[in-house]
């Protein structure tokens, strides 16, 4: 949550690229949260900051370690339609009735440094959250990216 202390206010030239939050209105941003990380010393534009809390009430998130061979070819992004498919691992056989699938939204990717694991936050019904987590641990996962036409 954004606090009166982690705000200052700066002088600039009015460069029309630049859309930040005036100090006329910093009182409005207090009490908001931050949409994304915001570093020391930015100037804040609206689209920074969200009212929004996340996730949001009934929602869980979970965090899915996979490899790049579990992911499609396209990139990630926050907000894509997902699904995470439970697949059988290297030894195991698919059976007729099909793989477990939980539908998700990205939320965030990151790629761990260290291992190149790409770290996938889902969010998910909280009722889904459980099993899909327990799933995750395994490493049986892959996603599919569905349509982004919305």
């Amino acid at each position: 949550m954004i606090t009166e202390g982690d705000l200052m206010t700066v002088s600039l030239n009015a460069d029309p690229a630049l859309r930040p939050i005036p100090a006329t209105r910093l009182a409005e941003i207090v009490g908001q949260r931050a949409a994304l990380d915001i570093a020391a010393g930015t100037l804040i534009s609206g689209s920074q900051v969200t009212q929004d809390v996340t996730p949001a009430q009934g929602m869980s998130l979970v965090g899915i370690g996979v490899s790049v061979a579990a992911l499609p070819g396209e990139p990630l992004r926050a907000g894509d339609p997902v699904r995470v498919v439970a697949t059988p691992g290297e030894q195991g056989e698919l059976t007729d009735a099909g793989p477990a699938v939980t539908v998700a939204t990205v939320v965030s990717v990151v790629v761990d440094d260290v291992t190149g694991t790409r770290i996938v936050t889902v969010a998910v019904p909280q009722a889904d959250a459980a099993v899909l987590a327990a799933r995750a641990s395994t490493g049986n996962v892959a996603l599919v990216l569905d349509s982004r036409a919305r």
